[in-house]
């Protein structure tokens, strides 16, 4: 298990989301934090950040998370099922992303996300499941 890495190294190996503009402020094995700021390129009708931006946050951060509970000899994760509920809109701001680890196991890792906005209110709330990989990763 991996106890801790840099999140900016982290960041670089997920080009798709950089490019959103996700931040990751933390990454450990027990929380991974990281954050997108509301932006209207990000949006959907009524300018409210779209429901995909919000599921690419919340994914990027949970995969963080998993990659960092790998068990001895796995080469990586990917996500396998992914349910988020839209709690309220995001107009403006940041909204920031809290994974947790809820079951680490040798095949599966499922990973919670909260996602909250500047008010630590309640944006949304992703569970996700990632399959461990073995062998070569790419």
């Amino acid at each position: 298990m991996t106890s801790h890495s840099e999140p900016a190294e982290l960041l670089a190996a997920m080009p798709f989301a950089a490019g959103l503009g996700i931040e990751l402020r933390e990454a450990t094995a027990e929380r991974a934090m990281g954050s997108l700021a509301w932006s209207p390129r990000l949006c959907t009708a009524g300018g409210a950040l779209h429901g995909g931006a919000l599921m690419a946050l919340a994914d990027s951060v949970g995969a963080v998370s998993a990659y960092l509970n790998l068990p001895k000899g796995a080469s990586g994760t990917s996500t396998v099922e992914s349910k988020t509920n839209f709690l309220r809109a995001l107009t403006s701001g940041r909204v920031h992303a809290t994974a947790r680890p809820l079951h680490v196991g040798g095949t599966l890792i499922v990973v919670q996300t909260e996602l909250r906005d500047d008010r630590d209110q309640l944006v949304g709330q992703t569970t996700q499941t990632q399959i461990v990989l073995r062998g070569q990763a790419g």
